[in-house]
């Protein structure tokens, strides 16, 4: 009895021991597995962790420097908005007897303001994409326009163009990058600035006893309002432009009723004191006593 119980036993434990060495076996493989995939796992949540946090650094140093190079344009900006409108007051001293040489001395500081201060405005946006920022250049570029523009019609009674502009620019790129050009609305906004500063020279050369060269200005004026009124409704981003439309009228408006008014009260029309006209209320005094 005792020995058929042994044998029983033993061949119990036979029959069961592949049994469990299947189910360890197949404990241990599945353990082996569970620890490869979170193995694999940290791995990936690492490296994607470490190129997220890469890419973020890139991008943070990126807007740095772009909010940097914007605060430096605003700078240079500010520069060359202040030193245009030294130009143009300079201009605004010509006179009968000074003419050239109130020319020649606004032209040599145009000359300065592109040398100095516009050449430091192209460095910072040489080799950009400097669209991005004309919210912060745009202000300085338009007053060196209305400076250049104010500066050849007075000199020679003609349109200073695009063209020609950038050509005076273009000696300060840097041959090996792509050049810095001004576009075309920075140049129309500039444009549409020079005719306040025309209406204000019409006035002054009309009581200065020059009417022939407030018409003048009259014209040139009346043309430019009349071109653009063709192309600013076409312009896409054009708020700005039809705001100074309607500035640009006003001042067309100014200057035609100036010289209406010198047409039609001519016979009453007064020179400055010190003429020597038969008809001055002076009588031909030159000084006048105080």
């Amino acid at each position: 009895m005792i020995y058929c119980a042994r044998v029983l036993h033993s061949t119990f434990l036979m029959a069961s021991k592949p049994h469990r060495l299947h189910q360890v076996a197949g404990t241990v493989l599945q353990s082996s597995t569970k620890r490869a995939r979170t193995t694999m796992s940290t791995q990936s949540s690492s490296s994607s962790s470490s190129y997220i946090k890469d890419a973020f650094t890139d991008y943070a140093d990126y807007l740095n420097k772009l909010n940097e190079k914007r605060e430096r344009l605003v700078k240079a900006s500010r520069d060359v908005t202040m030193n245009s409108k030294k130009v143009i007051f300079q201009v605004h001293r010509l006179g009968k007897n000074n003419r050239e040489e109130v020319l020649e001395k606004a032209e040599k500081d145009l000359a300065a303001v592109t040398d100095q201060y516009m050449s430091r405005l192209i460095k910072e946006l040489q080799g950009i994409d400097f669209w991005k920022l004309r919210r912060a250049y745009s202000p300085g570029v338009q007053e060196y326009v209305e400076a250049a523009t104010f500066c050849k019609f007075c000199r020679t009674g003609t349109l200073l163009n695009l063209n020609e502009i950038n050509a005076t620019l273009s000696p300060l790129n840097d041959p090996a990058v792509e050049p810095f050009k001004l576009n075309v609305l920075d140049y129309l906004l500039g444009l549409a600035d020079l005719t306040g500063e025309l209406m204000r020279l019409a006035i002054g050369r009309i009581s200065d006893g020059e009417p022939d060269f407030a018409e003048r200005i009259c014209r040139f004026t009346r043309d430019i309002y009349r071109e653009l009124t063709l192309i600013v409704p076409h312009m896409d981003d054009s708020s700005d432009m039809k705001t100074k439309m309607d500035t640009m009228l006003q001042s067309v408006l100014k200057i035609e009723n100036a010289c209406f008014s010198v047409h039609v009260r001519g016979s009453e029309y007064m020179p400055m004191l010190g003429s020597n006209e038969p008809n001055s209320f002076l009588l031909g005094v030159s000084e006048v006593e105080l």
